[in-house]
């Protein structure tokens, strides 16, 4: 019996091919890379820091479904397609954490899925107990 447990809710855009949003292993949760693609208007926004918001919004609603918070992401990789849009993305995505911020790295990429132009993975911890 594998002890790797799907994570998954409406709440966040759906897999487009097959992977999970996210797997919890009990301790870690490893969030696969979310888009801020609309799945309301079916495109992605113009502005970045729209694009970002959507994405975060879904990272936060894959988390609580598996019973954690943004608090809980200990590191979060972005692929960007644009380091011009690094600053607007960023204004973004720091709002979602207090002190001290997740570690990152960021990577810039040709392209991304959905033709978004960023897209972050993250991988969250649950605290001792």
């Amino acid at each position: 019996m594998s002890h790797l447990k799907r994570v998954s809710t409406q709440d966040a855009l759906q897999p487009i091919a097959s992977y999970s949003q996210a797997i919890d292993t009990g301790q870690l949760v490893f969030v696969s890379g979310h888009v801020g693609f609309d799945k309301e208007t079916g495109k992605r926004p113009d502005d970045i820091k729209d694009e970002t918001k959507i994405l975060m919004d879904s990272i936060k609603a894959v988390l609580a479904a598996a019973g954690l918070e943004m608090s809980n992401i200990c590191t979060a990789t972005v692929f960007i397609t644009d380091l011009d849009l690094f600053e607007d993305m960023n204004e973004v995505y720091k709002t979602y954490f207090d002190e001290p911020y997740p570690a990152r790295a960021t990577v810039k990429v040709p392209e991304l899925l959905l033709d978004c132009r960023v897209e972050i993975q993250s991988i969250a911890m649950r605290p001792p107990s």
